[in-house]
């Protein structure tokens, strides 16, 4: 796992943009999974100014969302759906067949989540994925447990998850998610974890105590050979 680390929030995110970009203009084809909350934010914002001024590298790749909120409506400013359509989908043109994601209204989830594997098994490995640092160490939606679920699932929320800023206003919050699981993860070619932000200082510290723990799923990523994370703490 190797470290890269900036002086701030628009810094990092502008390198990360830019290795995204070129993995892209290197492999127009490549299966970009993505996270989504405060950290990943800017990296996406500029990627898109990338991608408006320095040629359009989206045409024939694919886009896989992480996890997703259950229980919302489609169109809830809430939902990770939202977030990436109006922040990647709608700027970059992406078409449906260039995009895998979970419903989240899906009336049956368990269902839900055996399309999105059947969908991750038919493209092959992910190439590149990008992934946040949770507040208790989760990586998608896949919580600190005795045994972490290795495929696509219904994941029952920790309380601090249901906390997430994406939802905290919410009175009434979201009772289950739907992650990649940890298998998916590890199986991308390679991973880009940005952390931004001193509330993430503990996590962060933690991660490099170079321990495999299924408390602190985050730790799973020492077992990938190719771990880039960008922080700006």
């Amino acid at each position: 796992m190797r470290r890269e680390t900036y002086t701030d929030r628009e810094s990092l995110s502008l390198a990360a943009a830019k290795n995204i970009h070129a993995l892209l203009r290197e492999n127009p084809t490549a299966k970009l999974c993505l996270a989504t909350g405060g950290s990943p934010q800017r990296t996406y914002e500029l990627l898109v100014e990338l991608n408006q001024n320095g040629g359009n590298v989206f045409s024939s790749a694919k886009l896989i969302k992480l996890d997703e909120w259950g229980g919302l409506d489609a169109n809830h400013p809430a939902t990770c759906e939202y977030y990436l359509r109006e922040r990647l989908l709608k700027p970059l043109n992406i078409e449906a067949h260039q995009y895998i994601g979970f419903k989240s209204d899906a009336k049956e989830p368990q269902l839900e989540c055996e399309r999105v594997e059947r969908e991750l098994d038919s493209i092959g490995p992910i190439d590149l994925c990008i992934l946040g640092l949770g507040a208790n160490g989760h990586l998608g939606f896949n919580e600190p447990a005795e045994q972490l679920t290795p495929l696509v699932h219904v994941a029952k929320l920790a309380a601090m998850t249901q906390n997430h800023p994406m939802v905290d206003a919410m009175s009434d919050k979201p009772k289950y998610g739907m992650t990649l699981g940890m298998a998916n993860i590890l199986q991308s070619k390679k991973i880009m974890m940005l952390v931004s932000g001193e509330h993430k200082k503990d996590q962060l510290r933690r991660l490099f105590e170079q321990r495999v723990d299924s408390q602190f799923p985050a730790s799973f990523l020492w077992l990938h050979c190719d771990v880039t994370v960008y922080s700006d703490i």
